[in-house]
């Protein structure tokens, strides 16, 4: 279930089309839709795949409105619907895209036949597990994206652990010329030559953790991640996806408009 903790801000909720009454930016739209990221709608406009109205689109400023007759390679565009987000408990060995040149196994592969067109908030890499938020809207997802959410995490490493130089991670640290910002990290447990830590950060830079512990002498082997921003992965089984309540995500999101 969604948890209570408080960051110090939240990303906005998308606002409704029919709100902008001069208009939508299509490359938005088609975010909400829940087809692709707005960066995503601006490589298949300029690829000349998006039409409105039966006019071929050139560029990504159009502006569209309730009642324009919007396709993406000749295929009518469903309207957004109303904003949902899953917990889902992504196992190891599934990557976070919808397809794979190298055929291995995606997410997108193992979610429920029934589950509508969604897109990932972020991602895990193929090695990490844990809770992978989901939505069918494409803006939505830039926006918690960007937000500065908290993500924490369990983390099992191997090595000896130096508490002095794990509570410095909160100050930031630049590894091979990245700086990187505060990481709170906590030592829980030993077993043997593994380390149970738990850690928490609010950028998430792609392999963040196992980059920063790595310079700590740590290599981490088991990475699982336990809650982003308010919603935990708490008890939901390996492989099984939760919708997030409506009136849950209709409060957490009106907080953060109230919060900025």
């Amino acid at each position: 279930m969604p948890g209570s903790s408080k960051p110090s801000s939240r990303p906005a909720a998308s606002a409704p089309a029919e709100t902008n009454r001069a208009g939508e930016r299509i490359a938005k739209y088609l975010a909400r839709a829940g087809l692709c990221s707005r960066r995503e709608a601006e490589r298949w406009i300029a690829a000349g795949r998006v039409s409105v109205d039966g006019a071929v689109l050139d560029t990504p400023a159009t502006l569209v409105h309730a009642g324009s007759e919007i396709a993406v390679d000749g295929r009518p565009v469903e309207p957004p619907g109303r904003q949902r987000v899953w917990r889902y408990h992504k196992p190891r060995g599934l990557i976070c895209t919808n397809a794979d040149p190298e055929g291995r196994p995606t997410v997108f592969d193992a979610l429920p036949a029934d589950l509508p067109r969604v897109v990932t908030v972020g991602r895990l890499d193929i090695n990490s597990e844990g809770l992978l938020l989901l939505t069918n809207d494409g803006a939505l997802a830039g926006a918690l994206e960007r937000g500065d959410w908290t993500r924490r995490y369990r983390v099992r490493a191997f090595g000896r652990v130096d508490e002095d130089r794990l509570a410095a991670l909160a100050d930031g640290i630049a590894v091979d010329g990245i700086a990187y910002g505060p990481i709170r990290a906590r030592l829980d447990s030993v077993e043997g030559r593994n380390a149970w830590l738990t850690v928490s950060l609010t950028e998430g830079r792609n392999r963040e953790i196992k980059r920063v512990f790595e310079s700590l002498g740590l290599a981490v082997n088991r990475l699982i991640r336990t809650g982003y921003g308010p919603f935990l992965l708490g008890g939901l089984a390996r492989g099984a996806v939760d919708e997030v309540k409506e009136k849950v995500l209709g409060e957490q999101l009106g907080r953060a408009d109230r919060r900025r």
